[in-house]
């Protein structure tokens, strides 16, 4: 009777920590009867608790009362990441980097595939680089951190330190916000003649640009990114190797992260600091917004004439080269869960998934949780073989509820139960987490069963966030209409007149800005809705992150 009542107060499952803990509260009650309502009662409390901290652990803001609330709590509450002591940056915490670690290998191999190879380069870069390209100079001037200093000293007083004036740099060096203009400074070094070209090299590291207001994973001071940096002997293949990276990352966003996108090139307003051409891909959230979720840039010759970097071609004569560069960041984790979550918690492709199959045993006693583990064992292992992430969960710390609730917040794709009874039939409980529908499965065929699932998991989140996507693409070409319907979200296809002046108006009146001309839609003749001119192009009109 005692080790029932530790069982169900403690969750303890092994029968020697049963017993044990049994002995040590006999000797602390001296009358058998207060014992049992003491347990009762102790039973009633710990319950109560393990039900509120399941609550309290899905518990999240609703997507519509507070979309922007609800994504904060999700990044937290799933162990994603948090904020840390320097202001405008965040930890990533190991759930978190679990996923950005699945990005990065995948993304790595399909760089590979085209002859890309990875380097590394310096984290600091001497201020007077950033002043040899004008317009790359004036496009990040207000986000660089400098370093101004190398030695700190103590204090006279012994209360701390204090930067040493002394130890003034002759020339300050910026915190990276990006790398081309250290990158081309060694290019010159590294490339002579037409042999050397093209140069494809890519680094995976962190970079700095101070923002004032931030958000995890969206933008902060500090990020984790990838970034290409590839020179070309002509224009033309300079312009092709852009446009590649760019149908790389789009085949990656649709492929692993689920997430449909639009390719396109950026207006001239909204290209990157340096480029002649910026190419995009273009997400759309569940509030309606657009996500940038990654560039490739034509740089031209900018770059090359900045440092002079030419190379000898075959007739013996120089010339300069031609460049590209092109990047995705941690930011793909927010497009994850703000393109697939719910009010339950995260939603995650199987594909990028740390955990994509979680087994949790619901067992009496040792004996029935040892006999259900042999019977899991050759399923797990099966699983594995087939390159699947099995967590098996067979902790006593934790109630059952509590784990469910947990993985679920989580976005575990898969859930696999078995109790008692499943264990004599010979079944599991199926729970996707995507529909979070149920079903009892045989365990004969689980391992196909389960490994069938996953695709579809992965096919019916893409879809859902297509078709959710494609009812949101409006034709608009009258300004008053666009300006009430553009408050509620959704990508809006507008002819424009090609003018930045047209462009600032629309971002000054509406807070949408110009997102790309899209290689998707056809560009058909009309006219600009705003200024009533001959349109240009057609182009998608968004507010944005």
């Amino acid at each position: 009777m005692i080790e029932i009542l530790v069982f169900y107060v403690f969750g303890v499952q092994s029968y020697e920590k049963m017993r044990k803990v049994s002995k040590e509260w006999q000797k602390s009650c001296a009358h058998t009867t207060f014992f049992i309502i003491y347990f009762v009662i102790l039973h009633a409390i710990n319950l109560f608790f393990s039900i509120k901290m399941a609550k309290e652990l899905k518990e999240l803001t609703k997507r519509a009362d507070n979309y922007s609330q609800w994504y904060n709590d999700l990044v937290t509450k799933a162990d994603l990441a948090e904020q840390s002591a320097v202001r405008g940056c965040m930890v990533i915490k190991p759930y978190g980097y679990a996923i950005w670690e699945k990005m990065q290998r995948q993304l790595d191999d399909m760089f590979k595939q085209t002859g890309v190879q990875n380097a590394y380069f310096p984290l600091l870069i001497p201020k007077s680089f950033l002043s040899r390209e004008a317009e790359h100079v004036e496009g990040f001037a207000k986000e660089c951190a400098v370093v101004t200093h190398y030695r700190l000293r103590a204090k006279e007083d012994k209360s701390g330190v204090e930067v040493d004036p002394n130890a003034k740099l002759e020339e300050e060096l910026i915190v990276r916000p990006t790398s081309e203009t250290i990158i081309w400074n060694t290019y010159k070094n590294w490339i002579h003649s037409w042999r050397d070209l093209p140069l494809m090299c890519n680094q995976w590291c962190n970079v700095m640009r101070w923002e004032m207001r931030t958000r995890p994973f969206l933008r902060t001071s500090e990020f984790l990114w990838q970034e290409g940096h590839t020179a070309h002997a002509t224009k033309e293949e300079a312009e092709a190797e852009a446009q590649k990276m760019l149908k790389v990352y789009a085949e990656f966003a649709e492929k692993w992260m689920a997430v449909p996108v639009l390719q396109g090139v950026k207006s001239e307003t909204e290209r990157f600091a340096g480029a002649l051409d910026t190419y995009t891909i273009e997400a759309m959230m569940q509030d309606g917004k657009a996500l940038q979720s990654g560039t490739s840039h034509f740089l031209g010759q900018n770059f090359a004439k900045a440092f002079d970097v030419t190379y000898l071609n075959k007739e013996n004569k120089p010339e300069y080269v031609w460049a590209t560069s092109w990047g995705v960041s941690t930011r793909l984790i927010g497009a994850l869960i703000m393109t697939h979550s719910d009010d339950n918690g995260l939603v995650l492709p199987p594909r990028l998934a740390p955990i994509q199959v979680v087994i949790i045993p619901i067992s009496k006693g040792n004996e029935q949780l040892q006999a259900i583990t042999n019977k899991l064992q050759p399923i797990i292992d099966a699983l594995r073989d087939k390159g699947i992430s099995v967590k098996y969960d067979d902790s006593d710390n934790k109630r059952p509820g509590f784990k469910f609730a947990d993985y679920e917040l989580k976005g575990v794709p898969v859930r696999l139960v078995m109790g008692g009874r499943d264990l004599e039939n010979g079944t599991l409980e199926v729970m996707r987490r995507d529909t979070l529908e149920k079903e009892t499965v045989s365990i004969d065929g689980i391992v196909e069963y389960v490994e069938n699932l996953l695709v579809k998991i992965q096919d019916n989140i893409f879809d859902k966030a297509r078709k959710y996507r494609d009812e949101r693409v409006y034709e608009c070409d009258n300004y008053e209409e666009f300006k009430e319907r553009i408050q509620n979200g959704g990508f809006f296809l507008c002819h424009w007149d090609g003018t930045a002046e047209t462009e600032a108006k629309i971002k000054e009146e509406t807070q949408a800005t110009i997102r790309c001309v899209p290689f998707d839609y056809e560009q058909t003749p009309g006219v600009d809705m705003v200024s009533g001119k001959p349109a240009k192009y057609r182009v998608i009109i968004a507010k944005s992150y």
